[in-house]
């Protein structure tokens, strides 16, 4: 979990419908904040909440896309895998287990961005 996340907000995100579409739909590939509007079926205010939320608890990443014509705009993906909630003694414990991407895994998507 991103350092500083509270236990509680992970879980209050997850309980959000558009916060699970937007993690389930960039699982599958990223797309800028105007594709997710479209395909989670919200408004862009909405979209750009959830993605805030979901990037300050490190459950979604923002890169640049950048185009042939020189243009570019923000594309977001899910850099989570797994959340788990284990109980024991009285307590609760959320584990976020995260994509790990190499330095070379972004420059060969960047790369491959630019064809």
């Amino acid at each position: 979990m991103s350092e500083g996340v509270e236990r509680a907000e992970v879980l209050r995100l997850l309980d959000d419908e558009y916060a699970r579409a937007i993690l389930t739909v960039t699982s599958r590939e990223p797309m800028s904040a105007k594709e997710l509007a479209t395909a989670i079926d919200a408004s862009p205010p909405t979209v750009y909440r959830r993605v805030e939320d979901l990037q300050a608890a490190g459950l979604l990443a923002e890169e640049l896309q950048y185009e042939s014509s020189g243009h570019h705009y923000r594309i977001y993906r899910a850099v989570v895998d797994r959340v788990s909630i284990s109980f024991a003694d009285g307590e609760y414990d959320v584990r976020i287990d995260t994509t790990e991407e190499t330095t070379a895994d972004r420059f060969t998507r960047l790369y491959e961005g630019l064809r």
